[in-house]
């Protein structure tokens, strides 16, 4: 049976790839940090529909944690499914922040390295030996590393995500022996909680964005988890070390 980690899926992307991967006929086990009441309710949505999914405690930016939950990580698969090894790695979990280059603080940077990079780049490592071959690795990068994402205020967050992008590809050579995919999801603009859910508290910021889009919106994240379902399904098996940007066609 598929098992998939989704590593921030409590809310926005991270919950709806959670429910298209449990759609597509695969366990979930989703991490959360600050919302276990949404994550208990994507649990409960997730056993409504027939599937089995366990909600489990992380925070992506202290690594010291990542033993403990990988260890946890073991039990649940063993318990919920008999099973000694999982089959997708989604790794979700981030915040934005936005600041000035000439602005930004050390502390600020540390933040979104530890977070955006750092992070997901030693979970993962840790986590290695219970992906099965075959298996896939999906990151949620940004199209602020792409030319037509630059927007003042987000050159540090932009780094972090071009540091994923990066790391996406030498992991995809790195694994291929084992037949592990690795590739890149990146959302162009799209309503989660992102900004302090920046777009909830100001609509007004929706229209100038959605003008900006071929497709004449803005993205849900019910978008990119398709393209996350995607990329884990076997009619992605040809495909490894590439950034998928799912925009709508932002400033085409």
């Amino acid at each position: 049976m598929d098992i998939s980690v989704i590593v921030g899926g409590s809310a926005g992307i991270g919950q709806a790839a959670a429910l298209e991967l449990a759609r597509l006929g695969s366990g979930v086990v989703l991490t959360y940090r600050n919302h276990p009441d949404e994550a208990r309710q994507t649990v409960a949505q997730i056993a409504a529909s027939g599937g089995r999914a366990v909600a489990l405690p992380l925070d992506v930016g202290e690594i010291d944690t990542f033993a403990a939950f990988g260890e946890r990580l073991r039990e649940v698969l063993a318990d919920t499914w008999g099973a000694n090894r999982f089959t997708t790695l989604v790794n979700n979990a981030g915040f934005g922040l936005m600041a000035p280059f000439a602005e930004t603080t050390p502390e600020q940077y540390e933040r979104l390295h530890r977070v955006l990079l750092k992070g997901p780049y030693f979970l993962t490592q840790l986590l290695l030996p219970l992906i099965s071959d075959g298996g896939a690795i999906i990151n949620t990068t940004s199209t602020s590393t792409h030319p037509i994402g630059i927007t003042t205020g987000y050159s540090a967050y932009g780094t972090m995500k071009g540091g994923l992008v990066v790391l996406t590809r030498y992991l995809a050579k790195e694994l291929s022996p084992r037949g592990i995919r690795v590739n890149s999801v990146s959302p162009g603009v799209t309503r989660t909680r992102l900004g302090d859910d920046a777009f909830a508290r100001h609509p007004e910021l929706i229209p100038p964005q959605a003008a900006r889009t071929a497709l004449g919106r803005i993205g849900e994240p019910d978008d990119i988890a398709g393209v996350i379902g995607f990329l884990a399904s076997d009619q992605a098996r040809w495909i490894t070390g590439q950034d998928i940007e799912a925009s709508g066609g932002y400033d085409l």
